[in-house]
């Protein structure tokens, strides 16, 4: 039967994962998968990650310097 455990780790010196499972017995034989969690990219920097964006970006800005531009909404 196969049965499931989950930890978070940090890597250590050298590469060195520690995993604690104090209920399994010595001599067990276990696989590990390994899955790392990508580094969340900043919005900033996802805004500017592409040229289309970086255009985008600047077009909205360029739009915000005239109130002709803006959309007025009123709540009644």
């Amino acid at each position: 039967m196969l049965t499931g455990m989950r930890q978070r780790a940090v890597v250590g010196d050298n590469g060195k994962i520690e995993l604690l499972w104090p209920n399994v017995p010595k001599g067990t034989i276990v696989e590990v998968i390994i899955l790392v969690d990508p580094d969340e990219q900043d919005t900033t920097d996802y805004l500017l990650s592409t040229d289309a964006n970086r255009q985008h970006l600047q077009k909205a800005l360029n739009d915000l310097q005239d109130p002709q531009n803006y959309t007025y909404v009123t709540f009644s």
